[in-house]
């Protein structure tokens, strides 16, 4: 489970969000409940980063809308949706919408618990991911031109006499600029080499 993250639990029926609220809590979850979709974006500036789980159909604001304006507020958290047995093909279209889940109503807790376990951990290792790539790119940016050329020969799996030939380089000239590349990307071995840049975009 991620540390610090919160539930923001989304539906206007008031039975539902006690109940809800009362289980998620006693399973060690953090929630914020919320009656409606508008009143959920009111506070969107202070906004704790968790997981969203909203109902499908609410009054104002539905949990379809409720994606979309997710969406263009460019807000990047996993969103569960709630729907009734006969929403199925609204509930398709959450999913296709982005939404990681949806659960039919009536549903056992735990079924809802999982969900957001998964939904959490999946998105903070899709944020490490990210932000091992930006680490990357970071060191990519500090290469000069030269070892940048000398580093898509190797994620090529070019010899370092390829590679100087190519570039009209002597072999010795290329084996340094291929340990300046090791040194500045903080990689150990080539393999390691390619798996950071493979990372990236960089020979996209």
């Amino acid at each position: 489970m991620t540390a610090g993250a919160l539930v923001h639990l989304i539906d206007d029926d008031e039975a539902v969000r006690q109940s809800l609220t009362f289980s998620l809590a006693t399973a060690g979850l953090a929630v914020r409940a919320y009656d409606s979709a508008l009143a959920f974006l009111g506070g969107i500036d202070s906004l704790q980063p968790g997981c969203i789980v909203s109902d499908i159909r609410m009054p104002e604001m539905d949990g379809l809308q409720l994606q979309q304006r997710l969406r263009t507020l460019a807000i990047d958290m996993p969103v569960i949706i709630m729907t009734g047995h006969a929403d199925v093909r609204l509930a398709v279209s959450a999913m296709k919408a982005g939404a990681v889940d949806f659960i039919e109503k009536p549903f056992n807790d735990e079924i809802l618990l999982e969900s957001i376990r998964q939904a959490l951990a999946r998105h903070a290792a899709r944020g490490q991911r990210q932000q091992e790539a930006a680490q990357v790119r970071g060191r990519l940016r500090a290469l000069s031109p030269r070892e940048r050329e000398v580093l898509q020969g190797l994620v090529a799996g070019l010899p370092n006499k390829s590679i100087a030939y190519d570039l009209k380089l002597s072999a010795r000239t290329v084996e340094v600029h291929r340990a300046n590349v090791m040194t500045k990307m903080g990689a150990s071995s080539l393999s390691t080499l390619l798996r950071m840049v493979l990372m990236t975009d960089f020979m996209a």
